[in-house]
């Protein structure tokens, strides 16, 4: 984790939140906020677990748990690719999740990149597979001012059966770097053998849903190669923008 890290987990956790607007696109409530420190200021996304729509095959007011604890795998896999996010337990709107906002051109995303951005998202990919990301769709997966990919809306991963249902399927059958082989290998053995990294997830997933990512670690490594889309379901979501 950088300083700069630190500093806005820091601010999100501690600073006092104000709504300023509502992102009107998606099914559950989500707002920009703004989140004052200190003398820091920062702008965040906002989904209190009020305004989550029941899932048949979700728990119930876990999907802003689940947005928190996306960003945990993020960093302990070394990957940064979720904003800093964490769990605020009051708000304006009551508890729920608060994640740094990533200024970002939203006219460009995943189906319009270029070839040479969609070639960076090898580890994207990986990480929706590690998550078990039911939604991951193209405009989930943002590119920054500094060229920095970015993953957003996490809130229905981490189920035990599997649910992966993606837009990138760029890399089906090819063979897993070795060096995201190795960093998932670590996180493996994190998640085996710290309880400390355990004791970190546990409030934002259940042990049975930690027991499921490691077999699927287990999995993709013993298997060599990125996953092929399963023919026998749906495996991108609707709408996949």
């Amino acid at each position: 984790m950088t300083s700069s890290d630190e500093k806005s987990l820091t601010v999100l956790q501690q600073g006092v939140l104000t709504v300023q607007g509502e992102f009107l696109w998606g099914s559950n409530y989500t707002f920009l906020g703004k989140v004052e420190y200190q003398g820091e200021t920062l702008q965040a996304v906002y989904k209190p677990t009020r305004g989550e729509r029941p899932l048949w095959d979700f728990p119930a007011a876990t999907l802003a748990r689940r947005e928190v604890a996306a960003y945990l795998v993020s960093k302990y896999l070394g990957w940064n690719l979720v904003p800093p996010t964490v769990y605020r337990r009051h708000g304006p709107i009551g508890p729920g999740s608060l994640q740094l906002f990533i200024e970002h051109d939203p006219e460009y995303h995943y189906f319009n990149f270029t070839e040479r951005d969609r070639q960076r998202l090898r580890s994207s990919a990986l990480f929706d597979v590690v998550v078990n990301n039911a939604d991951r769709k193209g405009s989930h997966v943002l590119l920054d001012k500094d060229d920095h990919i970015w993953l957003i809306d996490h809130g229905i991963c981490f189920h035990e059966e599997d649910k992966l249902r993606t837009v990138i399927w760029d890399f089906a059958g090819e063979s897993l770097p070795d060096e995201l082989c190795q960093e998932m290998d670590s996180f493996r053995k994190l998640l085996v053998e710290s309880s400390k990294v355990v004791k970190e997830l546990r409030p934002y997933l259940s042990q049975i849903e930690i027991n499921s990512m490691i077999s699927r670690i287990e999995r993709i490594i013993a298997v060599g190669h990125f996953p092929n889309p399963n023919p026998s379901r749906r495996f991108q979501p609707w709408p996949p923008l």
